[in-house]
């Protein structure tokens, strides 16, 4: 079939806004697909575009409203854009996150293929409690019965939706680009020096334990700093009091969000130590860029972190818990300590770890056969 594959992206907040996870995915997907045998729709958050331009980089933008209250902007947002791409000529609807389950029964009646990318278990996620946890298992069910294809990240992600859900699933990681040098005269606004800091990139949300993470920094007196890059659009209580512990402390810089891409590796490249402390998720972007990147990563022990450092090969693990990071670090400060020696031999080694799995080509390839293969049985 030599028409063009007709694709529509649902779920993310836009292009090219790129901070977040989803927001990345999608930038490096579609700048790719586009090449080949792809015709893209992306639908965006109309709140967050002044200049809303029709294409960009060969890709069709489409400006949907929605409600903006946390709990309700992604859903309404995908459920209009659901409703429009339904009455759309895409042959494929291409969703990511998992809330979005529940569409597949609209989509159905339709007759829509879709695939759906559910990244992390957000049912466990501390900010959803209660409801909330409830509608994301909830969704998370509704996405295996009725999208076509499901797409897990991490094979950790794909034994989950194997176990609780008995759905088979397609594991697609995310990508990273490949290593380019960065001069630290670029971190120059901030006076930071080579291998004089802890770093931390993330959302400040409590799955990511930024809280254990700083009261682990603040309880010793650190010889270097401790940058913080991230924030939370919505101010909620738990980055507020991150934010608070922090005020007027000299050794704790607060970027807010790093949208530069050169600058954002440039962290990365000379810190001392990344720290890595999301929980809940699979293959986590962040993750696989300090791995790019070349830089020590000290994560939080859990399975899909395992999964991605090879089980301590490309990097190193600490417990949920204030006082055994502490430890840690302590030990990391120590002139020819053991946990020294470590930290420059992962930092040497970590670029080692970005395999085919997550190589940005290989990943568009793999999706793109997956669109193909879809709009060939739609065609039948």
């Amino acid at each position: 079939m030599n028409s063009k594959i007709k694709v529509s992206i649902i779920g993310v907040k836009g292009y090219p806004y790129v901070y977040g996870g989803y927001e990345t995915l999608i930038k490096e997907l579609a700048e790719r697909l586009v090449t080949k045998n792809v015709q893209l729709t992306i639908y965006c958050h109309r709140s967050l575009f002044k200049d809303k331009i029709k294409e960009h980089n060969g890709i069709r933008l489409v400006y949907m409203p929605s409600i903006e209250i946390k709990v309700l902007s992604q859903l309404v947002h995908s459920f209009l854009s659901t409703l429009h791409a339904c009455f759309s000529k895409s042959d494929v609807l291409f969703y990511v996150n998992v809330a979005n389950g529940p569409f597949g029964m609209l989509t159905k009646l339709f007759r829509k293929k879709t695939v759906i990318n559910v990244d992390g278990m957000e049912w466990l996620r501390p900010k959803w409690k209660g409801f909330g946890a409830r509608y994301f298992y909830f969704a998370a069910k509704q996405a295996t019965k009725y999208f076509d294809v499901l797409v897990t990240d991490a094979l950790e992600m794909q034994k989950t939706y194997l176990e609780l859900f008995q759905a088979k699933s397609t594991m697609i990681a995310y990508g990273a680009d490949s290593f380019s040098e960065k001069s630290i005269q670029v971190l120059a606004p901030w006076k930071l020096k080579e291998n004089d800091y802890y770093l931390i990139v993330g959302r400040l949300i409590p799955d990511n334990n930024s809280d254990i993470i700083l009261d682990a920094f603040l309880s010793f007196t650190s010889t270097k700093k401790l940058v913080i890059v991230g924030d939370d659009v919505f101010d909620d209580p738990y980055a507020l009091g991150i934010k608070e512990k922090i005020k007027n402390n000299p050794n704790v810089i607060f970027t807010g969000y790093v949208k530069d891409p050169e600058l954002l590796s440039a962290l990365y490249q000379h810190c001392y130590v990344y720290f890595h402390g999301h929980e809940f998720g699979g293959t986590n972007p962040t993750l696989i860029k300090a791995l790019a990147e070349g830089t020590c990563i000290l994560a939080l022990n859990t399975r899909f972190n395992q999964e991605v450092l090879q089980n301590g090969k490309f990097g190193m693990f600490f417990e949920k818990d204030a006082q055994n990071l502490t430890a840690i670090l302590i030990k990391m400060e120590q002139k020819a300590s053991h946990e020294q020696e470590m930290v420059e031999q992962y930092k040497n080694n970590s670029k080692q770890g970005i395999n085919s799995s997550y190589n940005w080509e290989d990943i568009t390839e793999h999706y793109y056969q997956i669109f193909l293969n879809l709009q060939h049985e739609r065609h039948i």
